[in-house]
């Protein structure tokens, strides 16, 4: 297990030294940073394309790693041009090596590499562009293809349409926007105010009617989950129809079941059964309780005394 502890020597002194590298005299690169007081720092690169060496002329190939000197030697507007010079493996001789923002705009829109290098001294770079016109294919490079050359007369018409386009549809349509946005926002406060009041007014609303719905809801105990619906004319209207309806039906019903009751009563209470059907009621629950007495009085067993003689 690697140890993460540093020794403090007796006589380090923290407000002194500030840390063990300055109390050792060495820097936090390391041997890396032995040319750091002209600018250099040695940094490990790995070559992006293939060269010849101008020394030896031996090819070296892509990925061949060197332990290269790095340094800024310029600036693209904001981005530092970097140079890094490398001793070649198979001879004394060194190359240079630098990179180049500004072909690296024009690649990043076509390859999506944000890294271009050329080869400043010291070496030759290997052509490998791949040319699609060779190669059956179109050209990536040149978008807009070989114009030909250019009408003066149909340019300034297209100037003189597009500035008729802009005064007759675009300043309008922009002004029309520019007009609704001052309107909206031209006092927010007060806007905001009375979009705050009518948003209490409906929760206050809301509020009254759910609470009303509840009442409804405990007084002839329907589930919470049931929603009622609005209470408008329309609705009114509709329960004042559906409740006739069903009045209408129950009374219907009610008069056909009193006919059906004087039928099934005894002949003697048949005429008081017509009149009142708790009467006809009664004389039924009379007529079936002579019933059952007389079954029992039929069904007596003998007496013993007659059995024994």
């Amino acid at each position: 297990m690697q140890g993460f502890n540093k020794y403090y020597p007796p006589d380090y002194d923290p407000d002194k030294h500030q840390s063990l590298n300055a109390y050792r005299g060495k820097h936090a690169l390391g041997d890396r940073a032995r040319k750091l007081d002209k600018g250099i720092l040695i940094t490990r690169f790995e070559l992006p394309f293939n060269i010849w060496c101008g020394t030896c002329n031996n090819h070296i190939g892509m990925g061949v790693r060197y332990n290269a000197e790095k340094k800024k030697v310029g600036a693209y507007y904001s981005t530092p041009i970097y140079s890094f010079r490398c001793k070649c493996h198979l001879c004394d001789g060194w190359f240079e090596i630098q990179t180049d923002p500004k072909a690296s705009q024009a690649w990043f829109a076509l390859f999506y590499n944000n890294t271009r290098y050329v080869v400043v001294s010291g070496a030759r770079q290997k052509d490998e562009d791949w040319n699609p016109e060779e190669n059956g294919g179109f050209a990536i490079h040149d978008t807009e293809g070989k114009a030909g050359p250019a009408d003066p007369l149909a340019a300034l018409e297209k100037t003189t349409e597009a500035q008729n386009h802009v005064a007759k549809v675009q300043i309008p349509r922009i002004e029309a926007l520019q007009g609704v946005s001052d309107h909206y926002n031209n006092d927010p406060y007060t806007l905001s105010s009375m979009v705050r009041k009518r948003f209490r007014a409906e929760k206050k609303i809301e509020a009254q009617k759910r609470a009303d719905d509840d009442t409804i809801k405990g007084k002839y105990g329907l589930p919470e989950e049931l929603k009622l619906v609005e209470d408008d004319a329309e609705a009114k209207h509709q329960a004042r129809d559906e409740w006739a309806r069903a009045r209408m039906d129950y009374e219907t019903e009610r008069n056909s079941k009193r006919p059906r009751l004087s039928i099934s009563s005894s002949p003697g209470s048949q005429s008081r059964s017509t009149l009142d059907p708790v009467s006809s009621l009664k004389a039924r629950i009379l007529d079936n309780t002579r019933r059952s007495s007389t079954l029992a009085t039929k069904r007596k067993p003998p007496d013993r005394k007659v059995l024994i003689k």
